[in-house]
């Protein structure tokens, strides 16, 4: 079959939020994919797509994500215009993807993944460690909150979202003392001297499952999507992701539920970490198991089945 590549005259769409982050997730994908084909920037053209969860994030941001659907909040539109061939491809942060594709729909390609830590960001630069008892701190994460909780229960937490400058001017204005950032969104936003932050080590704060991750969705029988894809798909990170998102789909996970979940390749072997809370941290349950890469998906369905025998029923229910 041949493949009729993008030109600035027939482009190639590349779908996005119109956040920041997401703006530069979009032009690295964009840049990768002008670099395998040797295609000039022209050939790809940026589409900005506002979301469910972009509209309602401006009108009530301080409700916590829980209350408004969702993951899907930050998606349904973008794969709407997939769907129906307005755009070509979408760019996603895989942390905010839901485990299943609308039919039709396939999400197979993942850029390299970046730093998985959390940082912990306060204007004076200092840790977690360091934090005063019963100091406010500032996360629209149910995973951070909980996982908080769990460590520091003198703390108060608040919601907190928007983007890095809304939530630096947040502190600023003493609505809190601290908050969470990601690691990877202060590297991809060249932030990283920016913002004061510290680093948090996953044996400290287990990050969100794919957290660092970009995936590319495409519709499932483009055959230009899917050569063009292929020279993109870094293996390593798709089967981390495999293990991760198995281990989220068998637990039911999305932004109402407090999960965590890390897997981490050593030569052919896969050594995945996860954990799950109670919302208001008052429990939290961990597991870490190991085997070959080519398993990921299976350790990640029998550590959730394992962790949620342990749990019992309502071990989810808000409190």
């Amino acid at each position: 079959m041949t493949i009729t590549l993008p030109d600035p005259l027939n482009p190639l769409k590349i779908g996005t939020r119109g956040s920041p982050l997401a703006l530069a997730q979009a032009h690295e994908t964009r840049d990768r994919l002008a670099a395998a084909f040797d295609l000039p920037e022209a050939a790809f053209e940026i589409v900005v797509i506002k979301t469910t969860g972009d509209d309602r994030a401006l009108i009530a941001s301080d409700t916590p994500l829980k209350t408004l659907g969702g993951k899907g909040l930050f998606t349904r539109e973008i794969e709407d215009q997939l769907l129906s061939g307005g755009i070509d491809l979408a760019v996603h942060s895989m942390k905010d993807m839901p485990v299943a594709q609308p039919a039709g729909l396939t999400l197979d390609c993942y850029l390299p993944r970046e730093d998985t830590r959390d940082a912990f960001v306060a204007l004076d630069g200092s840790p977690l460690a360091d934090l005063r008892q019963g100091a406010t701190v500032g996360t629209s994460s149910l995973r951070r909150r909980s996982q908080l909780l769990n460590r520091r229960p003198d703390l108060t937490v608040v919601e907190f979202r928007g983007n890095v400058q809304t939530r630096l001017t947040k502190l600023g204005d003493n609505l809190a003392e601290a908050t969470f950032l990601a690691m990877a969104g202060l590297t991809r936003l060249g932030m990283l001297g920016d913002v004061p932050h510290t680093p948090i080590a996953p044996e400290d704060m287990l990050p969100a499952v794919a957290q660092g991750a970009i995936g590319i969705e495409r519709r499932s029988h483009d055959a230009r999507a899917i050569h063009m894809l292929e020279a993109l798909h870094d293996t390593a990170t798709g089967q981390r992701l495999g293990a991760e998102r198995a281990f989220l789909a068998a637990l039911d996970g999305s932004c109402q539920t407090p999960i965590a979940g890390l897997a981490t390749l050593d030569g052919t072997t896969l050594r995945l970490r996860g954990e799950i809370l109670r919302t208001d941290g008052s429990e939290a349950l961990a597991d870490d198991m190991t085997g070959a890469i080519e398993d990921g998906p299976e350790i990640g369905t029998e550590m959730a089945r394992k962790l949620l025998a342990q749990a019992g029923p309502n071990f989810f229910d808000w409190r």
